[in-house]
């Protein structure tokens, strides 16, 4: 689209251009007609002066030996006097000379035949007639021009000539166009000449006057964009400055405070919504009243395998299909305007959704609607976590209060065997043996308790930002010489852009390196085990694969228990302390196994700006442990 400041130029120079055009269309119109006026009075002017010579060259024939009485000797008599008569040869042959538009100049008798002519080649031939300039001078200005602009014409102005009351002749004068053309041409070269200059002149005197006018709104719109940029403080209001653009000037800098604060306040409460929603674990959509979507979570996607970007801004009919088991129960309670309350439904490719529906009241008036969606099995999944948590931290208050009991009774008991083995190692040398197993097994269980009070001890976290690839790949390295003595080849599967997470570094490593020893024991016979990771919305994942003998699945419930373990020399504690780990990042650990198939681990790590992070966390609950160790 053009430009304002160009349409205006445009219009003026048109406007310009118009008037020029008429000016010159009339100013040319009225010079041709008064040349071709000029030319036909000169011409009618000149055949009365010829025809004014001829009565004075003609005698009076009854004082002359000529018979009156016979016309032909009258007419031959007539001849002779106009072709000798020197004053009345001369005027005749100046007139072209002086005049450019006469062609020719000749008189005729009654019978067209020459008398006399300009050209003495054409005396006493009969001269066939021409157009009469009578037809250019009446004609309209188009006509005129046409006539005038056509091929070379020459058209006659006559007199007729008598003698005693009887005609005997005729004066023709031939006016030719061609110099009328000259002429006109010339004046209308000029007045084109003239008209390029005035439509230049009012293109320039356009583009000052655009200018003039439009620079105020040129600044005006600077002002506008400093307020959309929430520049609004660099404005100036000036009261003093009451013209027109002073006045705009003035409520544009009042509008783009107003702007400012209202910004400051949306930015505000879409950081912190979209803060809540990247948080959120279940899919949210809010319609407005009109049953458009407004706002999207981003589960909605993996849900209606659909980006929230081609979501946003349709209506309900537009985003669910009545053919589907959801988009029918959807689109009938918005139709009905009743609500759902935590129905299981098919959505998109089969997969199970929990959806529940509530519209939004405000003064007996519905104002929208509210829909989430949720992951039944990830429901079921986070609601035995929590009990998980909530018993494992009740499990370890009760454990570090057993063992704060159970400790100062070791203890005494330690002192007191030893005070035994001397009094009795003199008395009775064979109870030595004893009094050994006894001190080993008391040792023992004073091992288990500190190991108890290390593992529900709180820790402080030291949280730095680490690539997970780096993380990883130095796990790998550490788990090389045990890879390569039970033949195991680890393979990674790195992505190119970065995996940021902010971890306590060497507690993270060694969570890793717990899963990825228990993967390389689990294959004896060697084999391959496979270290990935991946970016998955605000989560990091990673994933550990083996090909071992898998997990019965009898014991699928048993690996997150403490001191779980299926090896023979196994403790029991070291996937119970990366549970544990991933626990205090915020984060978690699952598996999936089959028996005689192997196992993968995925570990669930907040991407950087995605973890509820206040500071270091103090982690106080107990983990369990993951398969047998």
């Amino acid at each position: 689209m053009l430009r304002r400041k160009t349409i205006i130029v445009l219009v003026i120079t048109l406007m310009v251009t118009a008037m020029v055009t008429a000016f010159s269309y009339l100013y040319i119109s009225q010079i041709l007609r008064l040349r071709i006026t000029n030319a036909n009075d000169t011409a009618s002017s000149l055949t009365r002066q010829l025809a004014y010579a001829v009565y004075n060259a003609v005698p009076d024939f009854g004082s002359t030996s000529i018979d009156t009485n016979n016309p032909a000797a009258v007419r031959r008599a007539l001849t002779d006097y106009l072709q000798t008569d020197v004053a009345l040869n001369n005027l005749l042959q100046s007139d072209p000379g002086d005049w450019r538009f006469i062609y020719d100049v000749t008189i005729l008798d009654i019978n067209g035949k020459a008398l006399l002519h300009t050209n003495a080649g054409l005396v006493g031939k009969v001269i066939a007639p021409r157009p009469d300039f009578q037809k250019v001078v009446g004609a309209r200005f188009r006509q005129q021009i046409r006539l005038v602009f056509s091929p070379a014409a020459v058209y006659d102005v006559t007199y007729p000539l008598e003698l005693n009351g009887e005609p005997f002749g005729t004066i023709r004068i031939g006016v030719q166009t061609i110099f009328l053309k000259s002429e006109v041409e010339a004046r209308l070269m000029k007045a084109v000449y003239i008209s390029i200059a005035l439509i230049f002149g009012s293109l320039f005197l356009a583009a000052g006057i655009s200018n003039l006018a439009l620079g105020p709104l040129k600044k005006i719109s600077l002002n506008l964009d400093s307020v959309s940029a929430g520049d609004a403080g660099a404005l100036s209001g000036d009261e003093s400055n009451h013209d027109e653009y002073g006045l705009v000037s003035l409520k544009i800098a009042n509008l783009g405070r107003q702007i400012r604060d209202s910004r400051e306040i949306f930015s505000a409460l879409k950081d912190n919504v979209d803060q809540l929603m990247s948080k959120l674990q279940d899919g949210l959509m809010l319609f407005a009243r009109d049953s458009r979507v407004v706002l999207v979570s981003a589960p909605v996607e993996s849900f209606l395998g659909r980006p929230r970007a081609e979501l946003l801004g349709r209506t309900v009919q537009e985003v669910f299909d009545r053919d589907s088991v959801l988009g029918a129960a959807l689109l009938d309670a918005f139709e009905r305007r009743r609500p759902l309350s935590q129905r299981e439904l098919d959505a998109a490719g089969g997969k199970r959704v929990q959806v529940s529906l509530d519209f939004v009241q405000e003064k007996n008036s519905q104002i929208g609607a509210l829909l989430i969606m949720r992951d039944p099995e990830s429901v079921r999944r986070i609601g035995d976590e929590i009990e998980m948590s909530r018993r494992l931290s009740a499990s370890g208050r009760l454990t570090r209060g057993v063992a704060h009991e159970v400790k100062n009774p070791i203890n005494a008991i330690v002192l007191h065997l030893q005070l035994l083995r001397n009094k009795l190692s003199e008395q009775e040398p064979d109870t030595r043996r004893h009094m050994d197993i006894i001190d080993s097994e008391i040792r023992r269980l004073d091992r288990v308790v500190q190991t108890l009070v290390d593992f529900t001890r709180p820790r402080d976290l030291h949280l730095e930002e680490v690539d997970l690839r780096r993380l990883m790949e130095d796990v790998a390295q550490l788990a090389a010489p045990d890879a390569e003595q039970h033949g195991v080849t680890i393979e990674r599967h790195m992505p190119e852009q970065a995996l940021p997470i902010k971890v306590d570094v060497d507690l993270m490593k060694q969570a890793f390196l717990n899963v990825v020893i228990n993967g390389v024991q689990a294959m004896p016979q060697g084999g391959l085990l496979t270290i990935a990771a991946r970016r998955e919305n605000n989560a990091v994942i990673a994933e550990v694969r083996d090909q071992g003998g898998g997990i019965p699945k009898d014991m699928h419930d048993k690996v997150f228990e403490l001191y779980f373990t299926t090896k023979k020399d196994g403790s029991g504690i070291g996937l119970a302390q990366t549970y544990q780990v991933l626990q205090w990042h915020y984060g978690s650990v699952d598996f999936e196994s089959v028996d005689g198939q192997g196992t993968v681990f995925r570990f669930h790590i907040p991407a950087i700006g995605a973890e509820a992070e206040s500071g270091p966390r103090y982690a106080e609950d107990a983990a369990t442990a993951h398969r047998g160790d």
